[in-house]
């Protein structure tokens, strides 16, 4: 029999340095599928057989009462979610546009397996089986970041449903295997389990802002640092350890001349954002992650590709600077 003292003290050892790191860091416990998170539209599920598994696919369908027949899907980037997307489907509704917003599996409210094998492929087949539901046939298609490499595998997959293709500040613009050596799953894994708040901070203000921080930054990091106080954070941080094998091991970049559908890119040029960086040495660092050259080539490799280029912005327009990157965006749907 286990002594009340016994069980006691065993309860304070597994509890105490998880209560120590939420009242130091100041930050928000958040649950694996951000429960206690509240998104600024109604969230729904779509439960997805996928894997020999059940999975729960969540998202945000918001549809104006001055719908003018078009819709636009939004796809988030590596470390964010459909929340962040709010002034875009605020702008966006207001013009007449129904806005569809997924969380990809093993992001956001959606479901994080503890095994899954993550292509960009199976997360177009999980998306277009989203818009099947909903009865949704066409759609222009915007992704930031790794949402721009799945929305260009979904354009190169889909091109009957994608009506127009946008691409803010995409990854995947180069190949980082010519330039970083691959790491398994297990080496970004242990990297993820290392992160707290001050490392994601950091991160996200040298890559995302080039050093403009601003406070109005700080809620996506505490998105992220929030679950590292989850005694189930190792689950979260094995899932974003498959997405960087996905993201490392699957360029678009190679197929963006196939693409057939009228594109947009919208880039940030400040933006030095690229995967694998602490991996090789500071002379090739310098080479990598050059959005000011990188648009400027994707243009041409894209057919009936148009460019805007966005000076004095990084990674994230559509947070750092809404008022340019909503112009052109809004002129092109309406094209």
């Amino acid at each position: 029999m286990i002594r009340k003292s016994t069980l006691l003290a065993f309860v304070l050892l597994i509890s105490t340095p998880i209560a120590l790191k939420a009242q130091d860091s100041k930050l928000k416990w958040l649950d694996v599928e951000l429960a206690n998170y509240d998104y600024p539209y109604p969230v729904q599920t779509l439960q997805l057989d996928v894997q020999k598994q059940q999975l729960s696919m969540a998202y945000m369908d918001v549809k104006p009462q001055n719908y003018n027949g078009k819709n636009v899907m939004l796809l988030h980037g590596k470390n964010f979610n459909g929340a962040y997307w709010k002034t875009t489907i605020d702008a966006l509704t207001r013009e007449g546009f129904r806005v569809i917003v997924p969380d990809q599996i093993g992001f956001g409210k959606s479901s994080k397996p503890h095994h899954f094998q993550y292509t960009f492929q199976q997360l177009a087949l999980n998306t277009k089986k989203l818009l099947d539901t909903l009865g949704v046939g066409k759609t222009a298609v915007l992704g930031h970041s790794m949402g721009g490499m799945l929305a260009t595998r979904f354009a190169l997959m889909f091109p009957e449903v994608t009506g127009k293709l946008i691409l803010e500040n995409p990854i995947g613009l180069e190949d980082w295997k010519l330039k970083v050596p691959y790491k398994p799953v297990e080496w970004w894994y242990a990297s993820e389990l290392e992160k707290d708040r001050e490392a994601i901070k950091s991160y996200q203000k040298e890559n995302y802002y080039d050093g403009n921080w601003k406070p109005a930054y700080d809620q996506w990091v505490d998105l992220l640092a929030g679950w590292t106080l989850n005694s189930d954070y190792e689950r979260i941080a094995w899932n974003a350890a498959l997405t960087y094998d996905m993201i490392f091991t699957q360029p678009v970049v190679y197929e963006f001349d196939d693409l057939k559908v009228e594109t947009l890119l919208i880039i940030g040029t400040r933006d030095r954002t690229a995967l694998g960086k602490p991996l090789v040495s500071e002379e090739v660092r310098k080479t990598m992650g050059l959005y000011d050259e990188l648009g400027k080539k994707t243009q041409k490799a894209i057919p009936n590709a148009e460019l805007v280029e966005l000076n004095n912005v990084g990674h994230l327009p559509h947070i750092e600077s809404f008022d340019r990157f909503i112009g052109p965006l809004v002129k092109f749907l309406n094209e």
